[in-house]
């Protein structure tokens, strides 16, 4: 039987209904944090408000893509989950090395063990204290997909670590991935490694490429089998063209069944219950507004329900388990 893992169990993948596919929902205290203040995220009261206010505009699930011990808090992301009706994705994996210090384990954890790492998220349960150590106690909590990133320059060694330890994972579990491109950089080579290495492209996921209007670019990547998610669609400035809209536009014909798109909203100044605009309903309110007036609404339940529930869908490698 075919499955998606939320925070409180899984769920049947079309129990997803309408889906945010790259959000930030928790961010605890952390070292990325201390060089971005707005990105503290932490507040449940806060949280729970703002997600309440997502499901009442008709939003049932949201991927949160913080990883593995970057601001990552699965205690308070199961707390919003039941107090908001949001049906939440947690991630395992590991983020940019700029939201780690120097000496953090991830260079010197071998393939092997950041493999065994994300296998235990999935499948036991996501520590309590996110690896800040020195002991680990596992929650009932599971991860439901592996993250990892890459920034402004050709991948790296260690980073190419990552690639095999999180592709392991996937190849061993049958968790989807996803991933951070800076821009729409790597993404094509992103793309490539996917490839090389064995993932089930299906279930793979390039986020903020929409970064990098470029149609043809997006067009070599897609080809590759693997989805892409737009979430600058807001953050356009205004009378400047938009160009996630653009995108849209020209490769929603062609590729319907492999765009999805959120709001990638990790600072509390895009939060209206932290005070700020423009709210993480704008993505079923303006956003959707905007897709009519542009005469694609024939694909809005491909963007946010059948797009979303094939790509999180596990792919049997490992069973279901019962709900904590």
């Amino acid at each position: 039987m075919s499955f998606v893992r939320t925070v409180l169990g899984d769920i049947e993948p079309e129990r997803m209904g309408v889906t945010y596919s790259h959000e930030h929902v928790i961010i605890e205290e952390s070292f990325p944090t201390l060089g971005n203040p707005d990105f503290l995220l932490n507040d449940v009261d806060k949280v729970a408000e703002e997600l309440s206010r997502v499901y009442e505009a008709g939003g049932r699930t949201m991927v949160d893509t913080m990883p593995a011990n970057c601001g990552r808090n699965v205690l308070k992301l199961a707390e919003v989950a039941r107090r908001s009706g949001i049906q939440l994705i947690a991630p395992t994996g590991i983020h940019l090395e700029k939201y780690y210090p120097p000496n953090h384990w991830r260079y010197a954890y071998s393939e092997d063990q950041l493999t065994r790492l994300f296998i235990a998220d999935i499948r036991e349960g996501i520590d309590a204290h996110d690896y800040n150590g020195p002991l680990v106690e596992r929650t009932p909590y599971r991860a439901g997909l592996i993250k990892l990133a890459t920034g402004d320059d050709p991948i790296t060694p260690h980073q190419e670590k990552i690639f095999r330890a999180v592709v392991n994972a996937h190849r061993e579990t049958g968790a989807p991935i996803l991933t951070h491109t800076n821009a729409g950089k790597q993404a094509l080579e992103q793309a490539e490694r996917f490839h090389e290495l064995g993932a089930d492209l299906e279930h793979v996921v390039l986020s903020h490429v929409d970064r990098r209007p470029d149609p043809d670019y997006h067009r070599a990547v897609l080809e590759t089998g693997v989805r892409l998610e737009y979430d600058s669609g807001f953050r356009w400035k205004p009378g400047e063209p938009n160009g996630t809209y653009q995108l849209l536009e020209a490769l929603l014909p062609e590729f319907p069944d492999r765009l999805t798109v959120g709001m990638d909203a990790a600072r509390s100044n895009y939060w209206q219950s932290y005070g700020g605009k423009p709210g993480l309903t704008w993505l079923l309110t303006t956003f959707l507004d905007d897709l009519k007036s542009r005469h694609l609404d024939s694909y809005i339940k491909n963007l946010f329900i059948d797009n979303p529930k094939h790509l999180y869908t596990f792919t049997q490698r490992t069973p279901q388990l019962p709900n904590p």
